[in-house]
């Protein structure tokens, strides 16, 4: 049997097992229809960072249809590390999920915070400031390795790169809405990776500190 049929099955399984959890709560986000301005984003994101987006979808849609229409961008990848994606996924599509947990009716797809927003450092807030692009790095990462495809590697990176950048226009508005609270905020908690606390760190070298000079030999007392 053709492996592009399997993961094609295992793909589009993923699919259905997150999408539909996920647009439920964007559903619920734009119960209010409140108009967002995304032209605060900036021209150069606005003009790229959702073709790019719907390219990396249509390549998705053609392999679930035909995994061969695709075969132009694949990757000679073995198959342990296409099974890889799939253990990515999971991790992927629990991040997200908890995220947009979170994050409620708040949730908007740009920069501009809405009217009742609130400031959210619960779940995955309580790490990292931008936890729903780490999981939109990995859903990338995921797709790439069961498709093996390097056109979805590349459109989907360029997407998350280009959130990346955005996320400085939407750290301004944060903070031009919360003020002092997002500003203690932004020392507590790291943008995408967990930050290393300072007192965590003088915890760890005080216990360094402690260890070495426990591992010292003592002098010999003279008779």
């Amino acid at each position: 049997m053709n492996p592009d049929h399997t993961f094609r099955t295992v793909l589009l399984i993923w699919i259905l097992l997150w999408f539909p959890v996920a647009f439920l709560y964007r559903a619920r986000s734009l119960a209010s229809r409140e108009k967002l301005d995304r032209r605060q984003e900036g021209l150069p994101i606005l003009v790229t960072l959702r073709p790019l987006g719907g390219l990396c979808l249509l390549g998705i849609i053609a392999f679930l249809v035909k995994p061969s229409s695709m075969s132009w961008s694949s990757l000679p990848l073995p198959l342990w590390l296409r099974w890889v994606g799939l253990g990515i996924g999971v991790i992927g599509a629990v991040l997200s999920l908890s995220t947009l947990h979170n994050l409620g009716k708040n949730l908007t797809d740009t920069v501009v915070t809405r009217q009742e927003h609130q400031l959210v450092t619960t779940g995955p807030y309580r790490w990292v400031r931008h936890p729903f692009y780490d999981a939109v790095l990995l859903c990338v990462l995921t797709v790439s390795l069961l498709m093996a495809n390097w056109f979805i590697f590349v459109t989907g990176c360029s997407v998350f790169a280009l959130q990346v950048i955005r996320t400085r226009r939407e750290e301004q508005q944060l903070l031009a809405r919360f003020g002092e609270r997002y500003l203690a905020y932004t020392r507590q908690t790291g943008g995408f990776l967990p930050r290393i606390r300072p007192h965590q760190t003088m915890c760890m070298q005080l216990k360094t500190t402690n260890e070495l000079g426990a591992a010292e030999p003592q002098p010999k007392k003279r008779e």
